[in-house]
């Protein structure tokens, strides 16, 4: 994989967080990850993707190889870390969060709608603090890791986020990447972020073409809170991905990429060969 040349000098908190980069041409694309993974999840995005714009997978601040916060960050704090991450490189960037990262990627642009081109937003919600249960369910998670620790705390929640028929290997490779990820006071921020979201009113404000995207068979965030994210923003378009769980970007990638790919032709200069993939292109309204 090879690193584009940095537009300007990194800030201090956006050389502290550790990204994984691919790519040489085109626009950038910058991957956010859910709250119990890394930039791990975008293996395949990083492989496949990088062919047709400059790809930047991050560790959020305290995840893997990321440095921990020196404080602690709200949604806003970590909205504003990746901005830095693309300051860092490039005048704006399309934006693709999954799960919490989807989260973090709707703040960024109602926070910093300069530095989003666009957005795909997967298997996201407009955050747990829209329901008192949710967002004391997410407090507790931890309190969990604490207890249980990394690995426990992995074996314990990764399987429900692929499918029921999801191969072995795959819910093997999320427990790993979730159990080399997590660690507090990281995901403590991170938890917190996430019980204290509630995006529904600033929704409306997002100026930035989004594609939304949803595992079939999503049963943490749902097919309906990607309804609810898609319905509030004026210029979207909403995806449904087959044989999917939570992480539809890892356990049907080519389906998944092809939409993106499609995503970002329609609202960048992209050739039309990036495409090729894709038997449907969404359509923005």
């Amino acid at each position: 994989m090879s690193a584009p040349t940095p537009v300007g000098a990194p800030t201090a908190t956006a050389a502290r967080v550790h990204v994984q980069e691919a790519g040489e041409q085109g626009p950038l694309l910058l991957c956010l990850h859910g709250i119990g993974s890394s930039s791990a999840a975008f293996a395949d995005q990083l492989a496949e993707l990088s062919a047709y714009v400059r790809v930047v997978a991050w560790d959020a601040p305290g995840y893997a190889a990321s440095a921990d916060p020196d404080e602690p960050l709200d949604l806003d704090g970590f909205a504003d870390a990746a901005a830095e991450v693309i300051r860092a490189r490039a005048a704006d960037a399309h934006v693709l969060g999954v799960s919490w990262g989807g989260v973090i990627a709707l703040r960024l642009a109602a926070r910093h709608p300069d530095l989003v081109r666009s957005l795909i937003v997967a298997d996201s919600s407009p955050g747990s603090g829209t329901d008192e249960a949710k967002a004391a369910a997410m407090r507790a998670r931890a309190d969990e890791l604490a207890t249980l620790g990394p690995r426990a705390f992995a074996e314990s929640r990764g399987p429900r986020l692929v499918s029921p028929g999801a191969p072995g290997e795959l819910v093997r490779r999320v427990v790993d990447t979730m159990a080399s990820s997590v660690r507090l006071p990281g995901y403590g921020y991170a938890a917190e972020s996430m019980a204290s979201a509630d995006l529904r009113a600033e929704l409306p404000g997002i100026a930035a073409p989004t594609l939304v995207i949803c595992g079939e068979h999503d049963t943490v965030t749902g097919i309906e809170a990607g309804q609810a994210i898609a319905g509030a923003i004026h210029r979207t378009a909403y995806v449904i991905v087959k044989d999917a769980g939570h992480l539809a970007n890892q356990e049907q990638p080519r389906a998944f990429d092809a939409w993106v790919l499609s995503h970002l032709r329609i609202t960048d200069r992209i050739p039309e060969h990036i495409a090729r993939s894709a038997t449907e292109q969404p359509s923005y309204v």
